[in-house]
């Protein structure tokens, strides 16, 4: 006897094609770092809502990342100041499980060195942490919840990091010296530093990691390293001071954010032009690029909100988050 067959037709819902029964966006909610209120805040990303979110214990912590099976978030408390200024130095990091909305770990780094952006390596599963006090970055067990080794960076404030696909090498950004360190995730090592500005905020890397970003912070302009030659190839102008960076998967675009001027820069990364600028509110801080390159999402420290921005045309809405919006990162679910 012949079975029926199920004929599964796309499905075209405002420009985009789906298979049915499929979603237009991988399954995930939104973390935000809100800094005013010492919360990490839960997004609903579909929704557009806050729906959640979990003290972190009194002192507040700056980013976040989730583990790679989306169950967990990781949130270093960094203390109650900014970078190279006076204020709490914050000494632990906290374990918060998405789904319960509740604080399950805690690792004590036995004093103060402002725990700052987490990343885990993409080959051996660590949990790498920038202890920017320690000129270091800390390489932690995440199950157990304890420091594997300590990497010295060489410089003082070495507050973000990137990590290469191949999790071989890590990149800091060393704020007060205006350098990026470059270490040997692997032999856990020094091994060189790339002289850019006399201040630098922030650093991302291109899709294939043959180029890092890091925006100078007495200039409007953004510093692109070739991380082979280890050196500045390109200076591009931006309209006002930059900050966080990303790149778009499909390796097109740079999203920049430029907390002064109140917008988000796209730059194209072929022609090395602004070819957009996009409206936010107050401060925008950090991008972070969901998953499948439709959005990018941006916080907005003094608005209590996050921008997402559709990059198929630009187009953006608001998302209401905590006070202080900073460090993002999506949890797959």
């Amino acid at each position: 006897m012949l079975r029926p067959m199920l004929l599964i037709l796309p499905l075209i819902l405002g420009g985009i094609v789906l298979a049915a029964g499929r979603s237009s966006s991988p399954r995930g909610v939104l973390l935000v770092a809100n800094k005013g209120d010492a919360t990490l805040g839960i997004i609903d990303a579909k929704a557009g809502t806050q729906v959640a979110t979990v003290a972190e214990g009194g002192i507040t912590g700056h980013e976040v990342v989730a583990s790679p099976d989306g169950k967990l978030a990781y949130v270093p408390i960094y203390g109650n100041s900014g970078v190279g200024k006076p204020g709490t130095d914050g000494s632990n990091m906290i374990v918060v499980d998405i789904a319960s909305r509740k604080v399950v770990g805690n690792l004590d780094f036995g004093h103060g060195v402002r725990p700052h952006c987490p990343m885990f390596g993409p080959k051996d599963g660590l949990l790498y942490v920038t202890t920017e006090l320690e000129n270091s970055v800390a390489a932690i067990d995440p199950r157990k919840l304890k420091i594997v080794a300590t990497i010295p960076t060489g410089h003082p404030e070495s507050h973000m990091l990137a990590i290469t696909h191949d999790g071989h090498y890590g990149y800091t950004a060393n704020v007060g010296s205006g350098t990026v360190s470059v270490i040997d995730l692997e032999s856990r090592k020094l091994i060189d530093t790339i002289a850019v500005a006399p201040q630098v905020q922030r650093i991302s890397l291109s899709v294939d990691d043959r180029l890092a970003f890091t925006s100078d912070q007495t200039k409007p302009q953004l510093a692109i390293i070739d991380t082979r030659a280890r050196k500045v190839r390109n200076w591009v102008a931006l309209p006002a001071s930059g900050y966080g960076t990303a790149a778009t998967p499909d390796g097109k675009w740079l999203v920049i954010a430029l907390p002064a001027a109140k917008k988000v820069a796209v730059l194209n990364l072929d022609t090395l032009k602004v070819e957009h600028l996009i409206e936010v509110p107050a401060a925008p801080q950090e991008v972070l690029i969901r998953p499948d390159g439709a959005v990018a999402y941006v916080s907005c420290d003094a608005s209590h909100q996050v921008a997402e921005i559709q990059t198929s045309n630009w187009s953006s809405r608001l998302i209401d988050a905590g006070p202080g919006a900073d460090g993002l990162a999506w949890a797959r679910q």
